[in-house]
């Protein structure tokens, strides 16, 4: 066989194993990329819970201590006849003066009528225990509007007033927690009613 053709063969397995050599070599040269071993974007913290402060009872109005007591028993039947003895107890009677009202409504008192049966008209007599703070109101408004009268009892134990306004006569008297309210058109002057107070509280049990 002729000698070039070898040659050739010889060359040709020589180049082939360059390459590989070469390959390997640029293998062992390059290495893999390490991996990245945090992200680039920030981390947002964790978000903090808020507190909400829990709301504050609000204060609510003592309620007044109801007073009940028997219209026969408020004013007995042997004093209205002392007082007068064409009065007696009016059956169908409805709280009509302003003070006698918020006795009743606000203050939760007891409010009695009592009918002359001459001349047609009413004596209204309510009594309350107000709470201390409205009681304080009854008192002031009285001293403001009205004339202090002492023969209702002695200050501090009683305080007395009295008011004539729209053709009726009114008498307010303050005793512990009582707050005492008569009104009639027959009450012209303090003295008209001094009886009935007198009577009232002789009648009211101790506080």
């Amino acid at each position: 066989m002729p000698r070039p053709i070898r040659l050739a063969k010889t060359r040709s397995f020589g180049l082939v194993l360059i390459a590989a050599a070469s390959v390997a070599l640029l293998s062992a040269c390059t290495g893999a990329m390490p991996e990245p071993t945090g992200s680039g974007a920030p981390t947002a913290a964790p978000a903090t819970p808020t507190s909400t402060a829990a709301p504050q009872p609000t204060e609510t109005a003592e309620p007044p201590v109801p007073f009940e007591i028997a219209c026969d028993a408020l004013i007995t039947p042997d004093q209205l006849y002392a007082f007068n003895p064409n009065v007696g107890t009016d059956p169908g009677y409805q709280p009509q003066a302003a003070a006698i009202v918020t006795a009743v409504e606000e203050d939760a008192g007891t409010a009695c009528g009592y009918l002359n049966q001459t001349s047609g008209d009413i004596i209204e007599i309510a009594v309350a225990t107000p709470t201390e703070q409205a009681g304080e109101a009854r008192r002031n408004d009285a001293a403001l509007t009205s004339t202090p009268v002492p023969t209702y009892g002695t200050p501090p134990e009683v305080e007395g007033y009295f008011d004539v306004a729209g053709g009726s006569g009114e008498a307010q008297a303050f005793s512990g927690p009582y707050w005492i309210v008569i009104d009639s058109p027959a009450l012209f002057e303090p003295g008209d009613a001094q009886q009935l107070v007198a009577s009232v509280l002789q009648n009211l049990p101790p506080a």
